[in-house]
């Protein structure tokens, strides 16, 4: 007897690889960039590239079981999105920030935890089976890319981002490239 569809949110569900806990990671992901689409209507740059960035994350999410569907062209793509981001924003994004400020913004950067996340799982199914390594590099730089749209959102909103110094870990001082004259 064939099973009601009504009771099963998704079919793979009972399987034991890693591959679903990367699937339901993903759509997550996916769930959380259209709930940012919702917030982000009055920052036309971040709206814009989130409409073509949530059906790459589910793209992602078919392509470790089903067809590989992330290409060169959409790694190139979001690398030049980052890009652009990390122009505008300059010295902001030189430090650890704070997740907070507008409700688009805390938004976004719960869907970079989820891209970060996605890319725990990802690693997961790769100690199982053979995973392309584009797949990696598409879900970090979407992570980091969904990092410069949250501060790009609080920057658009006239939001201060908070610097986040830790109490575990080192400051470092960055080096300076200076020239040595000797008088």
């Amino acid at each position: 007897m064939k099973k009601d569809m009504r009771y099963i949110c998704y079919p793979f569900m009972r399987e034991t690889p890693s591959t679903v806990d990367f699937e339901i990671r993903t759509d997550s992901l996916t769930t959380r960039i259209g709930e940012a689409l919702s917030l982000t209507a009055d920052v036309e740059k971040v709206q814009t590239d989130l409409r073509w960035l949530q059906p790459l994350a589910y793209h992602l999410n078919g392509s470790v079981r089903g067809k590989l569907a992330i290409f060169p062209v959409d790694l190139e793509r979001l690398s030049e999105m980052y890009d652009e981001y990390v122009a505008e924003l300059g010295e902001l994004i030189e430090q650890f920030v704070l997740p907070q400020g507008t409700h688009a913004a805390t938004v976004l950067h719960v869907c970079r935890s989820e891209a970060k996340k996605s890319v725990r799982a990802l690693h997961k199914v790769s100690v199982e089976r053979d995973v392309p390594e584009i797949l990696f590099d598409f879900a970090q730089l979407m992570a980091n890319v969904l990092f410069v749209m949250a501060v790009y959102t609080n920057k658009s909103h006239g939001c201060d981002e908070i610097p986040f110094i830790s109490k575990s870990y080192p400051h470092r001082k960055m080096k300076k490239t200076t020239s040595s004259t000797t008088s």
